[in-house]
């Protein structure tokens, strides 16, 4: 068996074996294309379809990247109303292929990232069957109860905003390339406009289109939220905040091409950034009044994220296509952010 870089499918048919899993046959695997941090492969083994997850190759950073956190909130979830994938195994000997790793099944469905499914109707309606689905489930998966599921302990949530800014700035320091005045004034209002928090909650961490899996033949319904690699217990918010800074509203928009993860070829026909947040907002008792500092943080996190990927596409440690874009939109980020904050009325977000 030919194996993909970063997993060894003997070592991992091995694995699977002293877990009880039976294999039809010797294992075959490839990497799951549009991931730019933790790897994603599919595997099979002729009869039975995986997922693996695994660290990157090479720049994993204090506190990124933490397989058993991404093990253990799925894990909580599965007997949810949030749709997770069926968990299979996990592992946290580095020696079996190089990094801690976890096996869950494969979900069959589609995950949209620069067009609609072939077999979808090109339509408004369509569109607006999976924003609703995908800010309908965020909202569901904020009104978990983190200790009825067992994540009692999964993150502290006092002082978790402003934890948040000065951990995110850590990772900045060890991973940037150059040096951005524009992010240490972003740092600097983050700091300055702190908001009243929001009621705890579970936080995906990144959360978007292409990091849900829709059912095949119904854009209404998601199968499987995925991709669960920062999330904790925390300001729930933010992943509202984070899922603004996505929602490009099509290739017209004049952010469109700068923000890694836009769906701007997707079409239009979604609803606004407007309509989505007051979608979140109708069935929810949170105050969203200060959401544009959540916006700004997204905008941080994902300008940090970037340079990270940036830093170990340059060190020639990705696995992949596109990691070359990462770089050039760091400080673009950073400035739609800054624009944003100007706008935003909030004290100290704001600035002077």
């Amino acid at each position: 068996m030919v194996s993909p870089p970063g997993l060894d499918l003997d070592a991992l048919a091995t694995f699977l074996d002293t877990r009880g899993v039976a294999l039809a046959g010797p294992l075959a695997g490839e990497v799951i294309a549009g991931g730019r941090s933790n790897l994603t492969y599919t595997v099979t083994d002729g009869d039975h379809h995986w997922v693996v997850r695994r660290p990157p190759l090479a720049h994993v950073l204090p506190t990124a990247h933490d397989m058993a956190r991404e093990w253990r909130v799925i894990a909580a979830l599965q007997d949810t109303a949030i749709p997770v994938p069926r968990t299979v195994a996990f592992c946290d000997d580095a020696a079996v292929v190089g990094a801690p790793f976890y096996v869950m099944e494969h979900v069959d469905g589609h995950v949209v990232r620069d067009a609609l499914p072939a077999a979808w109707p090109d339509t408004t309606a369509t569109r607006q069957a999976m924003a609703t689905a995908l800010i309908d489930t965020l909202r569901a998966l904020h009104a978990v109860d983190p200790e009825a599921v067992g994540l009692d302990g999964f993150g502290r949530p006092d002082g978790f905003l402003e934890r948040q800014v000065r951990r995110w700035w850590q990772q900045w320091e060890a991973s940037k390339t150059r040096e951005l005045p524009a992010i240490e004034e972003l740092h600097a209002r983050l700091l300055a406009g702190l908001p009243e928090p929001s009621r705890p909650g579970i936080v995906h961490g990144d959360y978007r289109f292409d990091n849900v899996i829709y059912s095949p033949g119904d854009p209404a319904r998601i199968a499987a939220v995925v991709d669960w690699e920062m999330s904790t217990l925390g300001d729930p918010l933010c992943d509202v905040g984070l899922l603004a800074v996505y929602w490009v509203t099509g290739a017209d928009d004049p952010d469109a091409d700068i923000l890694p993860g836009a769906r701007s070829g997707l079409g239009s026909g979604f609803p606004t950034e407007a309509e989505m947040v007051s979608r979140y907002a109708a069935g929810s008792d949170r105050d969203l009044s200060a959401l544009e500092w959540y916006v700004a943080l997204g905008h941080y996190k994902l300008a940090i994220i970037a340079e990270g990927i940036h830093a170990r596409f340059l060190l020639g440690m990705t696995v992949g296509e596109g990691f070359e874009n990462m770089g050039p939109a760091v400080p673009l980020v950073v400035d739609r952010a800054l624009r944003r904050a100007d706008a935003s009325g909030l004290p100290g977000l704001q600035g002077g």
